[in-house]
Order: C-alpha cells, then structure tokens, then sequence
C-alpha cells in the first residue's frame, strides 16, 4: 500500500523556520520523484517543490525561491521541506505527493504551517 505521511508543521512567526518530513511507504522510493504542494483556505493546491529520485534536480515554486530548500534521504524513504524566512502567505497545509505509475496522484494526509505575527 503506497502511503506518504507528512509531519513537522506547526505555529511560527514571520521570519521563523520550520521543517516538514514526508515518511514514503509501499513503492520503490529511490526511484520517483516527490514534490510538496500547499493549499491555503479559499485557494488552489499548488506546487511548491519538487525533487528527482536521486536528488540532484530540484524546482521550487517563484514566491519560495531561495527560503525553501527541497531534499530527500533514499534510505530513510523521506522527503524534507525545509521553510525559512516564513511569512503569513506561506500559511497553508502542506502536502507530499507523488505521481504512482500504478495508481496516479498520491497524497499524504497534510500538515498544517501558520505564520502568525
């Protein structure tokens, strides 16, 4: 059973930092992509991050660009999302995704990031 299961959101202040961790389950993990989306309330899901299977090729949404820094850890099956310099539109859930060739779009269950002043 492919399962992705996010953690670390949290509370923060404007210009605070926060980690996510993405736990990946199921699927050969070291070989697919991953990416982190966020959705804040009233808007769409969008694409923040993604990472290739070995790493060595990321993009980052225009708006996180030098904040956020995408990167994974094949023997421990985890994708990171490491925030800093967070401002309160960055306030959103934040969900790991893969694109599973035997089952489409997977998602974790979210965690929620708020940056509060």
């Amino acid at each position: 059973q492919v399962q992705l299961v996010e953690s670390g959101g949290g509370l923060v202040q404007p210009g605070g930092s926060l980690r996510l961790s993405c736990a990946a389950s199921g699927f050969a993990f070291s070989t697919y992509a991953m990416n982190w989306y966020r959705q804040a309330p009233g808007k769409e899901r969008e694409l923040v991050a993604s990472i290739a299977s070995a790493g060595g090729f990321t993009n980052y949404l225009d708006s996180v660009k030098g904040r956020f820094t995408i990167s994974r850890d094949n023997t421990k099956n985890t994708v990171y999302l490491q925030m800093n310099s967070l401002k309160p539109e960055d306030t959103a859930v934040y969900y790991c995704n893969v694109y599973y060739r035997w089952k489409g779009d997977v998602w974790g269950q979210g965690t929620q990031v708020t940056v509060y002043s």
